[in-house]
């Protein structure tokens, strides 16, 4: 293992300071295992669940935020969820939190390390890695705005006179931003704005630094790492700068690492990037990452119910295959960004990609921009309510009605093979947050509510977030007890309707055949077996009507 390490580091830096980082390394290892819980082996399972939300996302009166949602999760999720994704709670200066001043603190405005420790009573923990960039007020940066050779390295200066039109842009803001530091003006890498200081992995000190943000996240309890943005973290002047060689060999590398000495910690790597680039984030299914995010199912499945056809998700979900059986896919539907259409770029048309966002603005939401090369601009990004992205437009339905066509989306989601991962707002039945928008002038704020615990409580008994929270539970409880859900089990598309996305999963000699109906209207077919409806608890004749929206998970 140690000898792998040592490959990693020559790779990136050649042989000499490859050697001599590699001893810095094992020094890092040395001082930071008795910190460390006992290794042991990373097990996927059916009941593997996970709740994305922000530390603050449920608030009472006189209680630190992360406190008040450890209580909230206790009573209503234990048993249902087995893992809480907490958003970044460190302190921060923007972007909701992803623009990190200090790595290895918890926000005083959240609470403390001792109540991020709370949640493990019932939980495990994911924490985010939002180590791309850093803050432009944490003290990394502002000691090399002030000329301190420790870090004069950490960042990427680049001569604003040279051709980067070859760089990825993933939003429509420049790539350069400059800064006046002890020795003048410097021009800096900012990929995503401003205040979010793209980190030099050239300069090996900063991996360093990072392995030990790492490991500290690891001596805290996590048992997930998610890798935000982590495509862009290897600058090559010339290049798209994006999924590079180097990119892959530091995850590698941080997959070493803790396979040394946490292998029960798992990397999820966070790339909102064309499926084929995606799944590269697997490596050879033993080396990189255990999970990736699925990022073309949100918008497939929400292209899905607006045509009401299944064709294209069957088609894509016919493919979806894992290279080994040591890693898998984070499926999810919604989060705390919008809902990113790169990803289907070349699974759906481009005229379908313009349907989809425009009858989101006819729901009321918002298209996101990114820059193109040539100077024109495309959508990447639809901000709304993921409930709200299936409605109609201009069409005035039922609370049971919306909740029954939303919990038919998130059962495919449930369905297919992977890790769901389901943002606190989809779970609790969250609708569009305008007055969000009007605060903070960010289009992805429409999802991003907080909400204070008593007025929840009361919602949750009646309408729309009692219909959509009972279901989703129901729903849960069913997947958590069946064997066939496994994360890397097999899976099997069936096409017995345009209508109807029906997938055989199956594990270990058990099997549950899921059908999903996502048209507004009554759909009849043949079933290729028989048996119980786990939903209802009814048996199921071998001719079967589906209701619209429908849902029918059978167990033979």
């Amino acid at each position: 293992m140690t000898s792998t390490i040592l490959d990693h580091l020559i790779f990136l830096y050649g042989e000499a300071v490859g050697q001599e980082t590699y001893e810095k390394v094992q020094q890092l290892l040395a001082a930071q295992r008795p910190h460390l819980p006992a290794p042991s082996t990373a097990v996927f399972s059916q009941r593997d669940t996970v709740l994305i939300t922000y530390g603050d996302q449920v608030q009472a009166p006189g209680e630190a935020p992360l406190q008040t949602l450890a209580n909230f999760c206790d009573e209503k999720l234990n048993g249902r969820i087995q893992t809480i994704h907490l958003l970044p709670f460190y302190p921060y200066s923007s972007d909701d939190g992803f623009s990190v001043i200090d790595y290895q603190a918890v926000d005083p405005a959240l609470g403390s390390w001792a109540d991020v420790a709370a949640f493990r009573d019932n939980f495990q923990l994911m924490f985010d890695a939002v180590i791309n960039h850093i803050s432009a007020k944490s003290s990394w940066f502002q000691e090399y705005l002030q000329g301190n050779p420790a870090y004069d390295d950490f960042f990427v200066a680049v001569d604003p006179k040279v051709d980067l039109t070859a760089v990825f842009r993933p939003r429509a803001l420049p790539l350069l931003s400059p800064f006046e530091t002890k020795s003048g003006t410097r021009y800096l890498w900012t990929t995503f704005s401003d205040d979010q200081i793209d980190l030099n992995y050239a300069n090996p000190a900063v991996l360093l630094a990072i392995l030990d943000t790492l490991l500290f996240y690891v001596a805290q309890g996590t048992t997930y790492i998610r890798l935000d943005a982590i495509g862009f973290m290897w600058k090559e002047i010339g290049t798209r700068c994006l999924n590079l060689p180097q990119t892959h060999r530091i995850i590698q590398l941080m997959r070493s690492v803790l396979d040394e000495v946490a292998p029960q910690v798992a990397l999820i790597t966070e790339t909102n990037i064309p499926h084929k680039d995606n799944i590269s984030y697997f490596g050879n299914g033993r080396n990189e990452a255990q999970m990736v995010y699925n990022f073309s199912l949100p918008p497939l499945l929400l292209h899905t119910f607006h045509t009401g056809n299944a064709q294209q998700l069957a088609d894509w979900a016919t493919k979806l295959e894992l290279p080994s059986d040591r890693v898998t896919f984070f499926n999810f539907c919604a989060s705390h960004d919008g809902i990113g259409v790169t990803p289907v770029r070349g699974i759906l048309s481009d005229a379908q990609i313009d349907a989809m966002a425009e009858r989101v603005r006819q729901l009321g939401g918002y298209v996101s921009y990114k820059a193109n090369g040539d100077g024109t601009q495309a959508a990447y990004e639809l901000n709304i309510n993921y409930l709200n992205a299936l409605g109609v437009p201009g069409t005035a339905e039922s609370d049971e009605r919306i909740a029954r066509r939303f919990l038919a989306s998130q059962a495919i989601m449930l369905a297919l093979r992977g890790v769901p991962g389901i943002y606190f707002h989809s779970l609790f039945g969250s609708q569009n947050w305008y007055e969000g928008v009007q605060q903070t002038g960010r289009n992805r704020s429409i999802n991003r509510q907080k909400l204070q615990r008593d007025l929840l409580e009361e919602e949750l008994q009646v309408g729309l977030r009692q219909h959509v929270f009972s279901g989703y539970s129901h729903l849960l409880k069913l997947r958590t007890a069946e064997k066939a859900f496994h994360p890397v089990g097999a899976q099997k598309i069936l096409n017995l309707h345009p209508a109807v996305f029906a997938v055989l999963r199956s594990h270990d000699g058990e099997a549950v055949l899921c059908l999903q109906n996502v048209a507004a209207r009554s759909v009849q077919i043949e079933l290729p077996l028989t048996g119980r409806d786990l939903v209802t608890g009814t048996a199921v004749p071998p001719q079967l009507t589906l209701a619209p929206y429908q849902i029918v998970w059978i167990k033979p």
